[in-house]
């Protein structure tokens, strides 16, 4: 949790095929390893899988919503080594200028389609 979602009660799930990660992640494996067991000791229909949500960014660009996760690493890594298709979330709206302040003058690289975009996504919030 950060401080910019530290008072948000509002849980997402975003499909992880959904979520930029535009920063390549330095991972401790240890830390990935507790997190798939904390992951596998739990319902997977529940709604609290024991792991904190992700703080996710969304940029509206042109009616269409862009999910990006700047932290999370670890987590996002337990969630796809489970073979989990969708990740707990914290989703803040951005704005394309404030995205600019992560990633600099190559902001316009993140909203490039790619294969995966093709697919439908699906937001649930709870």
């Amino acid at each position: 949790m950060s401080i910019q979602t530290t008072n948000m009660n509002r849980i997402s799930f975003l499909p992880l095929s959904s979520i930029r990660r535009p920063i390549v992640p330095v991972l401790d494996e240890d830390k990935i390893t507790r997190m798939i067991e904390t992951l596998s000791r739990t319902d997977p229909e529940a709604i609290d899988d024991g792991l904190p949500p992700i703080d996710i960014l969304r940029v509206r660009k042109n009616g269409k919503d862009w999910y990006f996760g700047f932290g999370g690493c670890h987590r996002f890594q337990a969630y796809e080594r489970t073979g989990k298709q969708t990740v707990k979330c914290k989703v803040v709206p951005v704005t394309e200028s404030m995205l600019k302040m992560y990633v600099g003058g190559s902001v316009n690289e993140m909203f490039k389609e790619r294969p995966a975009d093709a697919r439908p996504s699906s937001v649930t919030a709870v």
